[in-house]
């Protein structure tokens, strides 16, 4: 699949004030060529201000799938409809829900899928399913699933076949020097963690897994996917040697290649 053009770097520039007074994507931008859009939006946690990133990924039959929602207002709406049909809006982390309520709103037609650990925090959220490692019909056809669970965050990792394409949110991190939009506290607290310039799982992992057989299982499992490239929540991109830098990622429970493991 051909890359059709690099994320472009954003900033609270990019940014507009919706209606409600939330700051929004101006728009998304065509990362895979009439495959997979990406935009990114401010957020902010414990005082540390950073960028997330939601994406669309185009379904073998045209519609639209909805990942990491951010803020949809009626401008970003009518944006995302003339690429196409929502069909499924996706929250696949545990610290990825805050915006699926008000996409639902915009997008009602669509069905919803959530992480595991999301109706915990979203009581009042009507959602169609749970994601787990075998994808709902909706998703079937051009998606690979695997759910990978942490003492306190947990997602479902989704690879979009067609464009051989890695969704992850959290379980991979990657912000450094060339990282637009975010903080010196950001930047202190990475450099602190000695996560600055090096792509690793977001800190709530470091407190452990449920089960670290399981968590391994499924991070092998991901590894062996046949993707390219990875669109990660927060960080920049990772568009070369997509594989090796997964595994470097995950170091702490996978095997590296100096043990004898190919990347």
């Amino acid at each position: 699949m051909e890359l059709a053009i690099s994320l472009r770097t954003w900033s609270r520039r990019d940014m507009r004030k919706s209606e409600t007074g939330i700051l929004a994507p101006m728009e998304f931008c065509e990362f895979v060529r009439d495959q997979i859009w990406l935009a990114a939006y401010p957020v902010s946690l414990g005082g540390a201000r950073f960028e997330a990133r939601m994406t669309l990924a185009r379904r073998s039959d045209g519609a639209l799938v909805l990942h990491s929602p951010g803020p949809v207002d009626d401008a970003m709406r009518a944006h995302i409809e003339a690429i196409g049909r929502v069909a499924v809006i996706v929250a696949p982390g545990n610290f990825h829900h805050l915006h699926v309520a008000s996409c639902q709103r915009a997008f009602p037609e669509a069905e919803a899928w959530i992480c595991p650990g999301v109706e915990r925090k979203q009581v009042a959220l009507r959602y169609d399913g749970f994601l787990g490692d075998s994808p709902p019909p909706c998703l079937a056809a051009d998606f690979m699933l695997a759910g990978v669970f942490g003492r306190f965050m947990c997602e479902v990792a989704m690879l979009h076949r067609p464009s051989r394409t890695l969704l992850l949110v959290d379980l991979i991190e990657n912000f450094g020097d060339k990282t637009a939009g975010i903080s010196w506290m950001l930047k202190a607290w990475w450099k602190l963690f000695g996560m600055w310039n090096v792509p690793g799982p977001a800190p709530e992992y470091r407190f452990g897994w449920r089960d670290r057989a399981a968590a391994r299982a499924a991070l092998e499992k991901i590894v062996a996917w046949d993707f390219e490239r990875i669109v990660i929540a927060h960080g920049d991109l990772i568009e070369r040697d997509a594989k090796a830098v997964a595994r470097r990622a995950w170091r702490r429970d996978l095997p590296q290649p100096t043990e004898g493991v190919r990347p």
